[in-house]
């Protein structure tokens, strides 16, 4: 019965600050633009994580959480994106489980508590109530509960009471009163907010309450009872050392060294040399048919390597064995990088998206894991090393993106190399740029710069009348205090210093496709 009582204010604490946070929310997001207010209720959440595990003070080094935390809630300060958004998730999830005393040691560990997290959290605040109400019964509680919501009934009756007499009597308190419009109140109530709540509620009560899912296990069997052992046939074992032992990896290993030193040389010669290709084969065919299978073939040797050279394994500890591995895994290193050549060439010729540097950044990220295949194997780490470091790389790269303008990014190389721009390449699909949002304005007004000095000037007057009705469209919405970001300060004081057009606001604007 004790630990009740002891655990009623904790859940009853906790309850009260999650429909805080709940109301903090409505207010900062419901109907609103989408902005700083991220990385301003990521920091709300944080401290109320931080108020209700007030032990985790006692530990001398419990500011490097914060510290930590807030280094990885500042891509939301530059801008609030989906990444920006996960990356903060992901370490307000950390932080929440540190103070709780449930983080584990290990980037393998940790980010598979994060995504027990993500699993356990919707139904977090169901579970917890449900358990709550379970408690109070078995304890005898339940009466006094319905006696304290009943006690209230008579006060909030004569109040109500008193406070119309009192708006009669007072002409003050009578105009307070008129400013009170219910029917306006309930119509702010409606079954998507209450969803939006709802939502809410349950994300925030997995942050206040940081628990991971248990598992049961098997039970095991009696020790009377011997377990059933498998049957065993010497000749399958036979017949899998001789197609997977050592000298079937071996050799392997000679015929794919053969193999891609074979089209390693072919980039060599066509793409890094310059020596024309066949009658009817393109460089940009030759780039583009070429970029994505190598990746793959990439892929495939990295796991065939891991399953070769397993940690204590008679392959991995032969000397010839991994010479031709570290030589095998260095030429797919060479076939990574020909992808990013090929693809390089791919989008001087046919421009720049989304997709391509996405496949840019992916190539990287599987060159770079190649590369700690050959550290795992040179210094005898595991498997989950190789994994926690491929972890902390793309965690990295990843944390890195988020303060990337890649929208502006594309559109000032797609200007740069256009044909209107430089007499060579493609036409500019302008409409595309238009598409990537606010971040291609600058570029977008480099290019009707240049086109108002041709005689096709005509030609993008539909376009550049759309821009500004675009930018007038995006001012409106700076125009309120939650949509501010870095980015869209530093964009704002760009075209501010460029003189551009604002247009009045329009009553309905049309927001640019995304």
């Amino acid at each position: 019965m004790t630990s009740f009582f002891t655990a009623a204010p904790s859940y009853c604490s906790r309850f009260g600050i999650a429909l805080l946070l709940v109301v903090l929310a409505d207010f900062l997001f419901y109907g609103q633009p989408v902005g700083i207010t991220v990385l301003l209720f990521a920091i709300l959440i944080a401290a109320a994580v931080v108020a209700v595990h007030p032990a985790a003070f006692s530990d001398s080094t419990v500011w490097l959480k914060p510290a930590a935390l807030l280094v990885a809630l500042l891509p939301l300060a530059e801008n609030a994106s989906a990444l920006s958004v996960s990356i903060a998730l992901a370490a307000l999830v950390v932080f929440a489980l540190s103070l709780s005393g449930r983080l584990r040691h290990g980037l393998t560990r940790i980010a598979r508590q994060i995504a027990l997290f993500w699993l356990a959290a919707p139904f977090r605040f169901v579970g917890d109530f449900i358990r709550w109400r379970s408690t109070a019964r078995r304890f005898g509680r339940r009466r006094v509960r319905l006696a304290a919501i009943a006690v209230w009934v008579m006060p909030l009756t004569l109040g109500a009471v008193f406070l119309a007499l009192f708006g009669a009597a007072n002409p003050v308190i009578g105009y307070w009163l008129s400013l009170i419009d219910l029917l306006k109140l309930l119509d702010l109530i409606h079954l998507a907010r209450i969803a939006f709540w709802l939502f809410v509620l349950a994300g925030v009560w997995a942050f206040l309450r940081p628990r991971l899912p248990r598992f049961r296990q098997r039970a095991s069997r009696p020790n009377h009872v011997p377990a059933a052992q498998p049957a065993t046939n010497p000749q399958v074992h036979v017949i899998e050392d001789i197609v997977f032992g050592k000298a079937a990896i071996l050799r392997a290993l000679i015929v794919f060294n053969v193999l891609f030193a074979l089209q390693t040389g072919l980039d060599v010669t066509y793409l890094w040399g310059g020596v024309v290709l066949p009658d009817g084969l393109s460089y940009a065919a030759y780039a583009h048919r070429g970029a994505y299978p190598l990746v793959a073939t990439a892929l495939l040797a990295a796991g065939f390597v891991l399953a070769a050279l397993r940690p204590g394994s008679e392959t991995s500890a032969d000397p010839v064995v991994r010479r031709l591995v570290y030589a095998w895994v260095a030429q797919n290193i060479m076939l990574v990088i020909s992808s990013i050549l090929r693809l390089d060439l791919y989008v001087g010729i046919y421009a720049l998206t989304y997709w391509r540097i996405g496949a840019f950044m992916w190539m990287g990220l599987v060159a770079a894991g190649l590369a700690l295949i050959i550290a795992r194997i040179a210094l005898r780490k595991s498997n989950e090393w190789l994994f926690s470091a491929n972890l902390l790389t793309l965690s990295l790269a990843l944390y890195g993106c988020c303060f990337i303008n890649f929208a502006a990014t594309i559109a000032n190389y797609n200007v740069d190399h256009s044909l209107e721009m430089t007499g060579q390449g493609i036409p500019l699909d302008a409409w595309y740029l238009r598409s990537l949002g606010p971040g291609a304005f600058p570029a977008l007004d480099r290019f009707f710069d240049h086109q108002d000095k041709t005689p096709a000037a005509g030609a993008v007057r539909e376009l550049e009348r759309v821009r500004d009705s675009d930018e007038s469209w995006y001012r409106s919405v700076q125009n309120n205090w939650r949509a501010w970001s870095f980015r869209d300060w530093r964009l704002l004081r760009d075209l501010d210093s460029k003189g551009s057009l604002v247009l009045p606001q329009l009553s309905q604007p049309t927001a640019p496709d995304r």
